[in-house]
């Protein structure tokens, strides 16, 4: 799973309306360049390979009188909706996922209503447990990673990373059930993106040609 087209997905969402600069815009502003593959270029493709899925609807802008090149602005469509949904739901539950899929995931959880969000993260926790568990069955943890030579250090790397990702997630759940955040059907949702022409303090400043579309 590619954590841009959730990332892309997302940030049009939660626009309503936007076009590729100011998706590039909200995605630097939440560090996803840093820890992701959220680079221009791979913004700007996803969007159009998105809109030619279906997935976006691409709306042909006229020119600002300032003059340039008119600009497409991108809407989610419902089947973009739904692959997003899916998307989400999957960086919730799955342990296998790259840390990059896992942070967008969190990024988007209040879009889900409370009670689905504390689900999958109650499915992640067991998909842990069973992972940790098959693991187990040929490294025992606390006999020290010697007992494998230096490849032990790997296994106890592994098992103390699922430990740590376990006890982070059930600390997020006990959160959330105690009322944290706002999920989806509560009231306002936190805002999280960029206003139009709203100055962004973490840039890149890089340039890219598409920037001006």
């Amino acid at each position: 799973m590619s954590a841009i087209r959730l990332l892309v997905l997302g940030a049009v969402r939660q626009h309503g309306r936007a076009h590729g600069y100011q998706v590039r815009n909200d995605l630097e502003y939440w560090g996803a360049h840093e820890w992701s593959n959220a680079k221009p270029g791979s913004i700007y493709h996803a969007l159009k390979q998105m809109a030619k899925q279906g997935l976006l609807h691409a709306h042909e802008i006229a020119p600002s009188t300032a003059g340039g090149p008119p600009r497409t602005e991108y809407e989610i469509t419902d089947a973009g909706t739904e692959e997003y949904l899916t998307l989400l739901r999957e960086s919730l539950t799955s342990y296998d996922q790259k840390m990059d899929v896992r942070s967008a995931g969190i990024g988007f959880i209040v879009d889900l209503p409370r009670e689905e969000a504390v689900a999958l993260l109650k499915e992640r926790i067991r998909g842990i447990g069973q992972w940790r568990a098959s693991v187990t069955e040929h490294y025992v943890p606390e006999d020290g990673p010697a007992q494998l030579g230096h490849i032990g250090e790997l296994m106890d790397l592994w098992v103390h990373t699922a430990d740590a990702d376990a006890a982070w997630t059930g600390g997020l759940i006990a959160r959330i059930e105690g009322g944290a955040y706002t999920f989806a059907g509560e009231g306002a949702p936190f805002v999280g993106v960029l206003g139009e022409g709203e100055e962004n303090p973490y840039a890149t400043g890089e340039r890219h040609p598409e920037d001006a579309r």
